[in-house]
């Protein structure tokens, strides 16, 4: 096999970049990857993924985002038990054909322009995670301090509850709790 001319090369490159960025921004993905979906190495299957799909157009002549739906569809259910119903498959195939037509046709730009799109949505996604994160922990906080409150008012000057009754009305852990007599 003859080696690939520096063109080439560059363009292989340059989709291969775009694959990693078009994968790492579809949410599918990332939520069967931090859910571990595909067990314990589904990082690694992830990653695994980038290669697969390139190797895949580099293989197959002229793919329409159908088929790459079909491949991308098999992928997700082999490897991380996952069914993709939102709609993102067909965005994702279509993002890649593009992708790997402008690669193919010399139009690095555009891609190159796509990738650095696709980065920033993906750190801005990231801000607004780590955001939620914080505002949780701030929440739970408070929540738990209230909590704390509200038993340390309950307590205060109240005698302690009596203990549940023993006996033939519980049975097995469980109180039986009867009407009052008229």
């Amino acid at each position: 096999m003859a080696a690939p001319r520096p063109e080439e090369a560059e363009a292989r490159g340059l989709f291969s970049q775009g694959v990693k960025a078009v994968l790492g921004n579809w949410p599918v993905l990332q939520i069967a990857v931090e859910n571990g979906f595909g067990g314990a190495y589904s990082q690694e299957k992830a990653e695994w993924m980038v290669g697969a799909v390139e190797q895949y157009f580099q293989s197959n002549a002229d793919l329409e985002p159908e088929e790459v739906d079909g491949f991308l569809e098999e992928v997700m259910n082999n490897e991380f038990d996952t069914m993709i119903e939102d709609g993102s498959l067909s965005q994702v195939s279509q993002q890649l054909c593009l992708f790997f037509s402008h690669c193919q046709q010399g139009n690095d730009v555009a891609v190159q322009e796509a990738i650095e799109r696709l980065a920033q949505k993906q750190q801005q996604a990231r801000t607004v995670a780590a955001k939620a994160v914080a505002a949780e922990e701030s929440s739970s906080e408070e929540e738990q301090e209230t909590e704390e409150e509200a038993m340390e008012c309950s307590t205060n000057g109240a005698e302690p509850s009596p203990a549940p009754p023993s006996g033939p009305d519980s049975e097995d852990g469980w109180t039986l709790v009867r009407k009052k007599k008229k």
